[in-house]
């Protein structure tokens, strides 16, 4: 088995209300079950590592997760308090970095230290996400969930793409680098940084209770989703088997929980509190959802903060 030490315990509960009188809670849990995983054999150590595209996206659980939630509290999701201060004009916000990587894979070591690097820049928030379609190679990675395949294969379908790879890196929720490299990725945020932004996003309290405003100057052409991930800031394993047997590897900002927790339309100020338990760092992302055939898929990333 892995031996693994984390700087925050995995786990804790999120609990959302929107502004108005009801209330959506989930569990820190791991992510909604999907298909199989991916069938690609294994490659020669160095390249990336392809995985099939089967099954819903990560959109599609999320987005029904949360329709349950709303029916089980009796309430719609056009309750929300619109009765806010004057929206503020928007300000330029941390990049988000997902980095798909998994600990089966001998070509991601690479990039996990240097999604650790960027990790300690404040003007960005990385991300990694460990698949599972390399457990079939003998090692089972402990931070792999289903949903985080699923997520992957939900931005090879936004890109028209049929083949996922790890070690893959999604910039801002609109660019992919596969095997990036340090140059890479920072002109990739660079140029993420120079964008006008389109969506202002605030967050005030402390201690695990959050206010949330959301709004827009100009009216977005198409919806969003609001999301909240946990993860795990620091994490060190051995590995006893598969293509990295015998290394000790270390990672940054291991995601444990990744919740939809409101849809927004992108034209009503919007404000949601938060109230986050547990040790676990936590940050609130704002996506387009872009139409996909027959449920929507993640698009550009417009906002996102740290709550604690």
């Amino acid at each position: 088995m892995a031996r693994a030490i984390f700087s925050a315990a995995i786990g804790g509960w999120l609990a959302l209300a929107l502004a108005g009188g009801w209330a959506l809670t989930a569990a820190a849990q791991e992510g909604p079950a999907g298909p199989g995983p991916g069938q690609g054999g294994a490659t020669a150590p160095g390249h990336p590592a392809p995985g099939t595209l089967s099954g819903p996206s990560l959109v599609e659980s999320l987005t029904e997760a949360l329709d349950n939630a709303l029916a089980a509290t009796g309430a719609a999701p056009g309750a929300i308090n619109t009765l806010m201060a004057k929206p503020a004009a928007p300000t330029p916000s941390p990049v988000v970095v997902e980095l798909f990587t998994s600990q089966g894979c001998s070509a991601c070591p690479p990039a996990d230290e240097l999604l650790a690097k960027f990790a300690t820049r404040p003007d960005v928030i990385a991300l990694s996400l460990h698949v599972d379609y390399w457990d079939y190679l003998g090692w089972e990675d402990p931070f792999a969930q289903p949903a985080f395949t699923a997520r992957q294969k939900a931005y090879a379908r936004a890109s028209g793409s049929r083949t996922i790879y790890t070690p893959q890196m999604i910039v801002g929720g609109d660019h992919s680098l596969v095997g990036p490299t340090e140059g890479d990725l920072d002109t990739l945020i660079s140029a993420e940084r120079a964008l006008p932004p389109k969506v202002a996003l605030q967050v005030s309290g402390a201690a695990g209770q959050y206010e949330i405003e959301i709004s827009a100057p100009k009216p977005l052409d198409t919806g969003t989703v609001v999301q909240i991930v946990r993860f795990a800031p620091q994490a060190r394993v051995e590995i006893l088997r598969g293509e990295n047997a015998g290394m000790v590897l270390d990672y940054a900002n291991v995601v444990t929980a990744w919740h939809a927790v409101a849809e927004w339309d992108g034209h009503t100020p919007t404000r949601l509190t938060a109230k986050i338990d547990g040790d676990e760092p936590a940050v609130v992302i704002v996506q387009t959802a872009r139409p996909g055939k027959s449920v929507p898929l993640p698009g550009a990333i417009l906002a996102a903060a740290r709550l604690n």
